[in-house]
């Protein structure tokens, strides 16, 4: 199954998952989300798109949008809470290995970027971001930030995302231009969800090229957010 058939095609998929699963769709969303934000090795499940798209599933009653939003919403900040405490036990071994083909160093520095310039925030603003949304919360448990504050900065921005992005497909998803150009929404919002991680690349290289060639070790990456602990 192509993974970017999935993402253009969530509406087609979430018919047929509702139409085969019934109310167990909401345990299927649960995991798709606690996946996406929980575990470094699945940052390519949908976040943003299928948060938008369930929205609009809801306002057309395919899915009670109340169950949908508490669901979403656990499912985001167990998810978070999952990876930093793997982030916590497991940093040093997993990033332990340079050239580690699963463990890929450049989404280490890129988050690492964004904790050098947001500090605690970077667990708010890195929902909007994808893979910086994934890796943020294992390098919060690497780096041994102060799990209240994690935890504070994790509900505050699974909030802020969830009640935005579902919020956004139940009012506007089903609106006719919506509806009607579904496929090329969904490259919106995928696009816009890329624009930030996109300028901090274009950004970094251009501040300091070299920084792709310095390697990144446990304790570096413990440094980049001594600021927040």
């Amino acid at each position: 199954m192509d993974i970017i058939d999935i993402f253009l095609h969530l509406g087609d998929y979430l018919t047929q998952i509702i139409a085969i699963f019934g109310v167990w769709t909401y345990v299927i969303l649960f995991l798709v989300i606690f996946a996406e934000t929980g575990f470094v090795v699945t940052p390519f499940l949908p976040g943003d798109s299928l948060l938008f798209i369930v929205g609009a599933f809801a306002a057309i009653g395919h899915l009670n949008i109340v169950v949908v939003y508490v669901v979403l919403l656990a499912a985001a900040i167990l998810g978070d809470t999952a990876n930093y405490w793997l982030g916590n036990k497991l940093g040093a071994k997993v990033f332990s290995k340079e050239n580690s083909k699963i463990f890929n160093k450049k989404y280490l520095l890129k988050t690492e970027a964004f904790y050098e310039k947001y500090g605690g925030k970077t667990i708010i603003i890195a929902r909007f971001v994808p893979i910086v949304r994934t890796f943020a919360p294992f390098v919060a448990g690497i780096g041994k930030m102060r799990y209240s504050v994690f935890l504070t900065y994790n509900i505050i921005g699974a909030c802020v995302w969830v009640t935005s992005l579902v919020l956004a497909g139940y009012f506007f998803g089903n609106l006719p231009i919506v509806k009607n150009n579904f496929e090329y929404a969904i490259y919106i919002i995928i696009f816009v969800s890329l624009l930030p991680m996109f300028f901090e690349v274009i950004k970094h290289k251009l501040q300091n090229k070299k920084t792709k060639e310095k390697a990144t070790s446990y304790k570096e990456i413990k440094e980049a957010i001594k600021e927040v602990r």
